[in-house]
């Protein structure tokens, strides 16, 4: 009994998502059956049943749209679209026109049914994220292995991801590696290989490796869940024009109810016109003059174009930052962590006396080695990337703003800036070596060993690999590129000339960038500002777009963006700026599409050229062209 119970439940449970999700095409469905139904009724002559099947079709049809009608004409005392149709039918129906006032409310009905049915589509692609939330996790506590629910992990704990799994929560590898699939939050179409201290997300594949993490974010703090947030967010944000278009219908719409109500009554008395000619031609201005279509013209293609988006991994927090992407005629850059890696590397080895390479860098990194500073982390991770056996190091005393001192193998060592070895005799031409270093932008550090000169290092933080690519895409594209940072003027104007940006400005403080965006917004319009750090946030804030990047940003500066580059390739903001001109090219050629059918059709019914099942079908194909015209932007 139980069992029989149990399967009756999942049976009703499929049926009432099977009604949610198609719920309109039933509708209509059994609209269209009334009608055919109440049509073999009048061949046969049996009036009464015509009547009442034609009945069922007007309720059965037109009932949730007369609802939403009355619901807002009510509450919020405007008219909508909705009443209109469903007063046109029956006013059709009141003069006789049973047939002609049923196929209106059947072809309305399918249409709203089919609009649903597109619209569901492309929330779907939007929505598909919120599937791959992973629903539980195998926590490590104490030795023992235990299954918990996702969202129940905290910051610090252990957890088992096997191959093939999902990946419950964001954190660093302490144990494995593997190849994991991230094309679910980045886009990336090509697993990345990961191992010991690389940052893994929740959502995302693991591969075939089985991995040990530590959670380094609670669930509802981690890459993903920010993403399921904005991507909430941009479904119900609207933008500029569709706010316009909705004011606009409610207006036009009593515009559209004024004049119907004035061709009922003046055109018998000027233009001859029968009575019942008078009502009928007055139903078919209502339908024709209606503007589905034009209220269609928008919100598609803005949901198909952050669909598109999202796909490649361009987060758009709304359609109104969609729509400004394609306006922008200014593009402004941090340096550091955007335009360039974030993470100085060394990019010269200069020994001095009877020091090679190796050695000379095997007792730097000795030296770095417990340090936290980025540069000291550079050249720790130089010399393991040659296999480089380091020498333990002792007395260790860090000089802020200098260096460091300690000793290897009980010789007293010093590596740091040249201020923290005034003593050193160092000769002209290898300090005519660490000017020219300098010169480029890069920054030179000095190593001593037992009071004679051990060599330099030259350390840098490296242009990104495709930024020079997505400049040159810019300024095809027409686009002015600046970068500000808040380095020194000669590393500034060493990257900016490798990267290729018109304008270069340095030593920036934060509330300097926001001053600065201010500036070029004066001077070349709309700027959209692309960065990473906390130190970002206000010119984020205060441009047409701000960016983030999505990888490497700053909490701060994902919340403060209108954008996120899931990928922190930046060669995606060319391709969101064409997004987001092909969106608005759409929505133009909609609405006018839109409105010159509204006319033809209205000039039309006024020549007497349509009857109401003609202005129906040419309406209401206006607007599944206009919902298919938006859907192209999926592509």
């Amino acid at each position: 009994m139980e069992q029989v119970l149990h399967v009756n439940k999942k049976e009703n449970e499929s049926f009432k998502v099977l009604w949610e999700r198609h719920s309109g095409l039933f509708i209509a469905a059994a609209c269209f059956l009334f009608i055919v139904l109440a049509w073999f009724m009048g061949r046969k002559d049996l009036y009464v049943l015509e009547v009442m099947f034609f009945v069922f079709a007007y309720v059965i049809g037109g009932y949730r749209k007369a609802l939403e009608g009355m619901q807002t004409l009510i509450q919020e005392k405007d008219l909508d679209v909705d009443l209109l149709m469903v007063v046109a039918a029956i006013g059709a129906a009141c003069i006789g026109y049973w047939l002609d006032g049923a196929v209106l409310i059947f072809i309305f009905c399918l249409s709203g049914a089919l609009e649903d049915y597109t619209m569901e589509k492309t929330n779907q692609e939007i929505a598909s994220i919120l599937k791959i939330r992973p629903e539980e996790a195998v926590v490590i506590r104490e030795g023992n292995e235990s299954r918990v629910k996702a969202d129940q992990l905290i910051t610090g704990d252990l957890v088992l991801v096997r191959p093939g799994e999902r990946i419950p929560c964001d954190g660093n590898i302490i144990e494995g590696h593997s190849a994991v699939d991230q094309a679910s939050i980045t886009g990336e179409s090509i697993p990345v290989d990961k191992s010991v201290n690389d940052i893994v997300y929740a959502g995302t594949m693991n591969g075939q490796g089985a991995l040990r993490i530590v959670v380094s974010k609670s669930a509802e703090d981690t890459l993903l869940s920010r993403i399921i947030h904005m991507v909430q967010e941009a479904k119900n944000e609207l933008p500029p024009t569709q706010l316009f278009v909705e004011r606009f219908e409610g207006i036009y719409a009593k515009s559209v109810v004024a004049i119907a109500l004035l061709l009922m009554i003046v055109p018998p008395f000027i233009l001859d016109w029968t009575w019942e000619s008078t009502i009928y031609r007055a139903m078919i201005f209502l339908v024709v003059a209606s503007p589905c279509a034009l209220v269609s013209s928008i919100m598609p293609a803005i949901l198909s174009g952050i669909s598109n988006g999202a796909r490649k991994g361009v987060l758009f927090k709304g359609g109104v930052h969609l729509e400004q992407m394609g306006q922008i005629s200014t593009v402004a850059f941090d340096k550091t962590g955007t335009l360039t890696e974030g993470k100085p590397k060394v990019t010269d080895i200069l020994p001095a006396n009877d020091y090679s390479e190796e050695s000379l860098l095997r007792l730097a990194a000795s030296l770095e080695y417990l340090s936290e500073h980025p540069i000291a982390k550079s050249i720790v991770e130089a010399a393991r990337s040659k296999d480089l056996l380091l020498e333990s190091a002792t007395a260790m005393q860090a000089v802020t703003g200098l260096g460091v001192l300690g000793k290897v193998n009980e010789i007293e060592c010093r590596i740091g800036k040249i201020g923290l070895l005034p003593d050193l005799s160092i000769d002209s031409e290898r300090l005519g070596e660490a000017a020219r270093l300098e010169a480029e932008g890069k920054t030179v550090i000095f190593v001593e060993a037992g009071g004679h000169f051990a060599g330099m290092l030259a350390v840098q933080d490296t242009l990104r690999v495709n930024a020079r690519e997505a400049i040159q895409q810019l300024k095809k594209m027409n686009k002015r590129v600046v970068m500000l940072t808040g380095d020194s003027k000669a590393t500034a104007q060493v990257i900016g000339k490798l990267a290729g940006v018109d304008e270069v400005y340095a030593e920036l403080l934060p509330d300097q960038k926001l001053q600065m965006i201010k500036k070029l917004t004066a001077e070349y319009g709309k700027v959209a500002m692309v960065g990473d750090g906390v130190n970002d946030a206000p010119a984020l804030a205060v441009s047409a777009v701000g960016i983030a990047m999505g990888a490497a940003g700053s909490d701060v500066a994902m919340e403060t963006a209108n954008v996120v580059l899931m990928t922190d390739d930046i060669t995606k903001i060319p391709f969101a700026i064409s997004l987001g001109q092909r969106t608005g090219r759409v929505i133009k050629q909609n609405i006018t599409f839109a409105l010159a059918v509204i006319l033809i059709l209205v000039i039309s019914n006024f020549l007497g050229g349509i009857n109401l099942p003609s202005g129906v079908v040419s309406h209401e194909g206006s607007t599944l062209l206009v919902i298919l015209s938006g859907l192209r932007l999926l592509r």
